[in-house]
Parts: structure tokens; C-alpha cells; sequence
């Protein structure tokens, strides 16, 4: 394979006016071995969203701008891949920032370990007390539960990573993302890559910065969304289940079954105030963040592989 250069970043974006001049111009910042373009795929957004979009456009010549008409993931992803012009594409999303050099970093290991694929760490981070105390639970076994893209690990081959840098003509091969995957299409796509035989590597020098949900209503929607793919995903693919997915699910029958909350409860008021460097205030929302990660992801698994549920945001 000839070495790649230049590189195209997607980005699919709705209702982000508070995020994505931040991640517009992270992007645009990173330096790459040859040419770089940034694809917006711009959904219907009911905030100012398009039009700082359109703005930023008029700023910069390397910023594309296509419409996403259903305003979903994968769609926009799909849409904005194939408007790029480049072999090397690169996910981006408005919620994050990439660290210094990652573009270049992340087309060199392409290069060098002829991956489909390379991805590296989530590193959620916070403003608010509430948002501390959510990227502590992004970032900690406690909370997500220990995968390699939030709590770090070797490098090397992987099932999944966090985004990705990909090359182009082996996604459009593949089909690339699956509509139907409202979320979990990365995990699917991966899986994809993997069975056609080529490598999903992961490096934790790879690192992107991501900034979570901002509301109690808001994180436990996007937690029950997310525990449903997992488990419409599992009830397609049960041999590619890591056991990690089903210690939410298997803590909500618990807690039907009558087995003692108070004992969870306590785990995660000594993980809060014990084991959690956050300030005060944080501590005290991670008594609350804990519970809704898990339970919201734990029901919408169940939800996800009992039913025919294909349309969950």
C-alpha cells in the first residue's frame, strides 16, 4: 500500500451551537502529512447550530458543509464520507477535541501497521460539577465499566475504538455505516472490518477530549438509547458480547430479584467520596450519575435484546 497523506475528517452534527465552533476549529488545527478537508454533515437542528456552521464556512475554505436530512449518525457520517475527497478519513465529533498532532499521529500508524482502522482514548471531560461528575464515570471502571478507549491499555489490534481513522475504500467496500444503527454503528462497523479480515487497531497515544451530556434527563435518555443498541447488537451478534455489557443489565434483575440495593448504594457512595478526586459538589452528583448510568443502560439492554426495537434515539 502507498503511504496516505492526506486526510478528509467527517463530522455529523445536530443541535451542537455550544460545542461545535470549539471542535471546528480543533480540527482544522491539526497538522497532517498532506491535505486535510472537514465535512459537515448538518442536520435539522432547532438551535443556531447551521448557522454558525455557515459562518464558520465563510472562515474557512477547508470546511465543507452537506446536508443530513434525518439528522442521524449514521446517515451523516455516510453522506459526509462519501462527499470527501480523500483515502484517509477521519470521525470527528462536535462534542470533542482532538489532542495536539493527533491527525498526523493517527495516519502515520495507518500507515505503519496497515490497519483498516486506528482509534485511540475517550478523555471525557467537564465544566460544570455535574459534567465532572459524569467524566469521571466515562473515565472510570466504575462507571463504563473498564473498556480500553476510556481507561487506556496496549496498543494494538482491538474489537472497537473510540472514532477512528479510517481508510476509505475498505469502508465503501463494506457498505460503511448501517442506517439502522441509531447508535453502536461504530461497534457494528468494527465488527464488519474485522470479519472481512482486516485490523481495528488501538493506541492510547491516540487521545480525543469529549465533553458529556449537561443534564440528569439528558444523560439518562442517552444511556437508555445506548443500552438498547448494545442489546439489539448482542441479540445479533451473542458470540461478539464482551461479559462487561451484561453486568448492568444483570444488576437491574438483580435489584427486581429483591437482592439488597442498599449494598450497591454503598458501593457507589464509597466509589463518590472515597475513591472519586472530584470536588465536593461533583461528589455529590456522582451519587446520582452512577445509579442512572447503570440502570438506564442496564433496562434499555434488556428493552434492546427482548424486542424488535430498531428506531431508539
Amino acid at each position: 500500500m502507498s503511504d496516505l497523506k492526506d486526510v478528509s475528517f467527517v463530522m455529523p452534527v445536530l443541535n451542537e451551537q455550544d460545542y461545535l465552533a470549539i471542535a471546528v476549529e480543533s480540527v482544522l488545527s491539526q497538522k497532517t502529512p498532506g491535505k486535510k478537508q472537514l465535512v459537515l454533515a448538518l442536520g435539522p437542528s432547532t438551535d443556531k447550530t447551521n448557522q454558525i456552521a455557515e459562518s464558520l464556512a465563510k472562515k474557512y475554505r477547508t470546511l465543507i458543509l452537506i446536508e443530513n436530512p434525518t439528522g442521524l449518525t449514521a446517515n451523516g457520517l455516510n453522506l459526509a464520507i462519501e462527499k470527501s475527497s480523500y483515502e484517509t478519513v477521519i470521525r470527528v465529533d462536535a462534542h470533542s477535541e482532538l489532542s495536539d498532532n493527533y491527525a498526523a499521529s493517527a495516519v502515520k500508524i495507518l500507515n505503519t501497521t496497515g490497519a483498516a482502522n486506528v482509534g485511540g482514548m475517550m478523555i471525557a471531560k467537564g465544566r460544570t460539577a455535574f459534567q465532572k461528575a459524569v467524566a469521571f464515570g466515562y473515565n472510570s471502571r466504575f462507571g463504563l465499566g473498564g473498556g480500553s478507549f476510556h481507561v487506556g491499555g496496549k496498543s494494538g489490534p482491538a474489537d472497537t475504538v473510540y472514532l477512528g481513522c479510517f481508510r476509505k475504500s475498505i469502508i465503501t467496500e463494506l457498505g460503511l455505516y448501517k442506517a439502522k444503527w441509531v447508535r453502536g454503528q461504530d461497534w457494528e462497523l468494527n465488527l464488519r472490518i474485522r470479519q472481512a479480515g482486516h485490523t481495528v487497531w488501538f493506541d492510547p497515544e491516540l487521545k480525543v477530549g469529549y465533553y458529556p451530556r449537561e443534564s440528569i434527563k439528558a444523560l439518562g435518555k442517552q444511556f437508555y438509547s445506548t443500552g438498547v443498541w448494545r442489546g439489539a447488537l448482542t441479540k445479533q451478534n451473542p458470540m461478539e458480547s464482551s461479559f462487561r455489557y451484561w453486568i448492568p443489565p444483570l444488576l437491574v434483575v438483580a435489584s427486581l430479584l429483591q437482592v439488597p440495593l442498599w449494598i450497591y448504594l454503598l458501593a457507589v457512595a464509597l466509589v463518590s467520596f472515597g475513591v472519586s478526586k472530584l470536588d465536593l459538589s461533583s461528589k455529590f452528583w456522582l451519587l446520582a450519575v452512577l445509579p442512572t448510568m447503570h440502570f438506564c443502560w442496564g433496562i434499555g439492554f434488556w428493552v434492546g435484546l427482548l424486542s424488535n426495537q430498531t428506531r431508539a434515539r
